[in-house]
């Protein structure tokens, strides 16, 4: 620095040179024109150097006072098959889905995260966190105001044409596409790439690998499969099929799901449902309560039910199960107990 202000020193061939220096800087500063009586000045080719040169350094040092500014970053490959560039330690973070919000606190990284999206209500801290709308109607405003230097999307709920606004908008968007236990694990090792934290991703996914397993262990044990009928929506009545996760888990937990097929989120009639005599009903609506005594009243006006005649129609939290977090595989040994009592007998 003593080198630079020796420099600017030498410059100075004289007064008016130094004065004109100096004013140039409060013009800029100000934002005011400026002129000498009325009159354009030149300064000469000595100090223009010099003001060159200090511009320069305000200008660097500018930059590297600028938190939102990353000097570091890596191309990754997202699980859509794009490459994305990323920061190498990103600081300011926005999930755009509740499971994205939720794996990031189970990696012990929500210090990362500015924005959450609406029904990021797990753990009960990320409800205090910054909302940017819901999933599936994203506030771009509001997420650019948080200066977010990676945007973690998914690919089912979250609008294509959100993450391509951000991008044009140099905010890196990786996104993630978990659709069964294999990818939601995968999605959590990638994040815990992104955010560096490896080792913790590792360590839930040996977690989730190690209770699958036992699960599959217990199922073994038996050749029973009770039909079910998984219950997402209740008007219209809404199940799931072969393509969702929640499909992988009944099958998993030793059940055979009626609504197995190639549609999604097949809707039923009251009277498909009861053509399929389910041996157990699990409903998951977001409905609490007093709505569920009343739907549970009405299928137990079917005497005849198997899930009727054995008392197994259940309400359970939907969040254990439609979402896509290391906490599926609480809902897969929930799932098991429900279909698979006998399993149990004798086991607190």
């Amino acid at each position: 620095m003593k080198a630079f202000n020796d420099a600017i020193l030498i410059g100075m061939d004289n007064f008016l040179d130094f004065f004109l220096f100096f004013s140039l800087l409060e013009a800029i500063w100000s934002g005011t024109p400026l002129s000498l009586r009325g009159n354009p000045f030149f300064l000469s080719k000595s100090v223009m150097k010099y003001l060159n040169s200090f511009l320069f350094v305000i200008m660097f040092t500018g930059l590297l006072m600028n938190p939102t500014v990353q000097t570091e970053a890596k191309v990754v490959m997202d699980q859509l098959g794009r490459q994305v560039r990323v920061p190498n330690d990103p600081k300011r973070v926005v999930a755009l889905a509740p499971n994205i919000t939720e794996i990031i606190f189970a990696l012990e990284q929500e210090h990362r995260l500015v924005g959450v999206t609406r029904f990021s209500d797990y753990p009960p801290k990320a409800a205090h966190l910054t909302k940017v709308g819901s999933y599936v109607h994203l506030d771009i405003e509001r997420i650019v105001s948080l200066k977010p230097d990676l945007c973690i999307a998914i690919k089912d709920g979250n609008p294509k044409i959100v993450a391509q606004r951000l991008e044009s908008l140099k905010v890196p968007v990786f996104a993630v596409d978990p659709k069964r236990l294999e990818t939601i694990m995968k999605t959590i090792v990638d994040i815990g790439e992104l955010l560096n934290a490896d080792d913790i991703a590792n360590g839930l996914v040996e977690d989730m690998t190690s209770r699958i397993q036992h699960v599959k262990s217990l199922v073994n044990q038996t050749e029973h499969r009770p039909k079910v009928f998984f219950q997402i929506g209740i008007s219209p009545i809404v199940s799931v099929g072969t393509p969702t996760f929640i499909h992988e888990l009944i099958v998993l937990a030793g059940g055979i799901n009626l609504a197995a097929g190639r549609v999604s989120y097949p809707r039923f009639s009251r009277e498909q449902v009861l053509a399929l005599s389910p041996d157990v009903i699990i409903i998951t609506s977001m409905a609490r309560a007093a709505v569920f005594e009343k739907v549970k009243a009405e299928w137990n006006r079917w005497s005849n039910l198997p899930a009727v005649k054995n008392g197994r129609i259940f309400l359970e939290d939907s969040n254990l199960f439609d979402r896509p977090t290391p906490r599926l595989v609480s809902g897969l040994e929930l799932l098991v107990r429900l279909i698979h009592p006998e399993l149990f007998k004798g086991v607190e």
